[in-house]
C-alpha cells in the first residue's frame, strides 16, 4: 500500500447494447445516459468482487456520488454494441475515484471518473468497510 494510505484496485468490462429509448431525435445516445452506464459499471465491478449495493446498504454503508465527469469522444447510436471498463484507480479511508473507458470497436466513445464517498444513514462520513479499502 502506498505511505498516503491509498490503494489501487480492480477493473472489469462489460457490454451493452444503445437502446432506441436511450437515443434522442439525432439517433444518438443522450448525453445523460452515460451516467447510467457508468453507474452500472460501478455496480458490475463490485458484483465481480462477490458483493451488492444491496449488500453494503443493508450493513448501513451508503456510497454517495460527489463528483462526475464525462468527456464524449465519438458519438453512440442505436445498436451500437459497447465495451465499458470501469476501474477502481483509489480508494482512502472513506472516498473511491472509478474511472470509465466507453468504446465500441476499439474506438473510444467516451471516458470519465467519478468519486464515491462513503457515508452512514444519517448522512455523516464513515470508513469504507476492509473489503473495499482491500488488501493488496
Amino acid at each position: 500500500m502506498p505511505e498516503d494510505g491509498t490503494r489501487t484496485m480492480l477493473s472489469d468490462e462489460i457490454t451493452m447494447r444503445v437502446r432506441y429509448a436511450e437515443t434522442d431525435r439525432m439517433g444518438l445516445l443522450h448525453h445523460a445516459n452515460y451516467l447510467i452506464y457508468f453507474e452500472q459499471g460501478r455496480t458490475e465491478l463490485l458484483r465481480s468482487s462477490g458483493y451488492s449495493y444491496k449488500d453494503l446498504e443493508d450493513q448501513g454503508y451508503l456510497l454517495v456520488l460527489t463528483k462526475i465527469e464525462v468527456r464524449y469522444r465519438s458519438p453512440a447510436r442505436y445498436d451500437d454494441l459497447l465495451t465499458l471498463r470501469t476501474s477502481t484507480l483509489r480508494t482512502t479511508a472513506a472516498r473511491i475515484d472509478h474511472g470509465y473507458e466507453l468504446s465500441r470497436e476499439g474506438v473510444l466513445v467516451a471516458e470519465g471518473s467519478s468519486t464515491l464517498a462513503c457515508v452512514d444513514r444519517d448522512g455523516k462520513v464513515q470508513v469504507l468497510p476492509e473489503f473495499l479499502r482491500g488488501a493488496d
